[in-house]
């Protein structure tokens, strides 16, 4: 299977009018934060983004398919002494614009270095906000399972009778479990929590993705095949990733600097990944 992937140079806003529509099967992408990468991309006012934001989220809209999900990696900022509310702001201006908010997971930096304001301390997290066109989507929660851990060594030693049932939670929450469920598995689903370091190496880009994010939520939102868009691609390390997991890619940035790093940055994989399997084939062969 022929896979495609491509980095388009120039805005989101009017690139994508030459899309058609349910044409991407995910949407992951994380936009210049308001007031960051002044000196790259000139910087949005908090008061204006959201005015910004949602004509170009509109055509995700349109080109996601219905069965689809959009990422949005955003952080808030704090502003004299306070957070400011347009990351909330964006969330309801979307869901005005048609968008389903579906989920929230959360990115816990691993490797923050420490920090110390007058009135708060150093961020080590980040939202990424799922969005929907519709309440049944596509998800393979089974592609993201992890190990059970020693959580499964500990609590499953000793089950009790309210351990083996389906029943009503103490506390009158009406929640219920059943743990022994779990007694001969090895593997379970995820948090909506994802701890994952930054990645330092890419010294070219102010804000390069860790590869493991945009992995992470390609594998639980597509299948081989499936396209994925990301619209401010930056160094293109979605579309990297993407390709690398057999789905066809799309990568938007207005940038021609990071255009041209992204296109080298997959060329370079590309022989990379043909050196591997021509090395895999002789040995096999041999």
């Amino acid at each position: 299977m022929m896979l495609k992937a491509e980095i388009i140079q120039g805005d989101c806003l009017q690139a994508l009018q030459k899309c058609g529509d349910s044409t991407f099967d995910l949407i992951i992408t994380s936009p210049p934060y308001a007031d960051r990468r002044a000196k790259t991309y000139g910087g949005i006012k908090p008061e204006q983004y959201v005015d910004w934001f949602l004509p170009r989220s509109e055509q995700f809209l349109r080109v996601l398919k219905p069965a689809g999900s959009f990422v949005l990696n955003i952080k808030e900022k704090a502003e004299n002494g306070e957070r400011h509310t347009y990351v909330l702001e964006l969330i309801l201006a979307l869901r005005k614009q048609g968008w389903l908010w579906t989920e929230e997971y959360i990115w816990h930096k691993r490797n923050c270095y420490p920090g110390k304001w007058p009135n708060r301390f150093r961020d080590s997290w980040e939202r990424c906000l799922h969005f929907t066109k519709s309440r049944k989507f596509k998800m393979n929660q089974e592609s993201v399972m992890v190990p059970m851990g020693d959580w499964a060594e500990t609590r499953l030693k000793s089950l009790g009778k309210n351990d083996v049932v389906r029943y009503d939670s103490q506390v009158g929450s009406g929640f219920g479990k059943n743990i022994a469920n779990w007694a001969q598995r090895t593997m379970a689903y995820p948090t909506n929590v994802l701890h994952l370091a930054t990645e330092c190496g890419n010294k070219n880009h102010s804000a390069a993705f860790p590869r493991a994010l945009p992995e992470w939520f390609i594998k639980l939102f597509t299948d081989e095949g499936d396209w994925v868009l990301d619209p401010f691609a930056g160094s293109g390390t979605s579309i990297e990733v993407s390709k690398e997991l057999g789905r066809n890619a799309i990568g938007i940035d207005l940038l021609p600097e990071y255009c041209e790093m992204a296109r080298e940055k997959l060329e370079d994989r590309q022989l990379i990944l043909l050196q591997k399997r021509a090395k895999y084939k002789v040995t096999h062969e041999n």
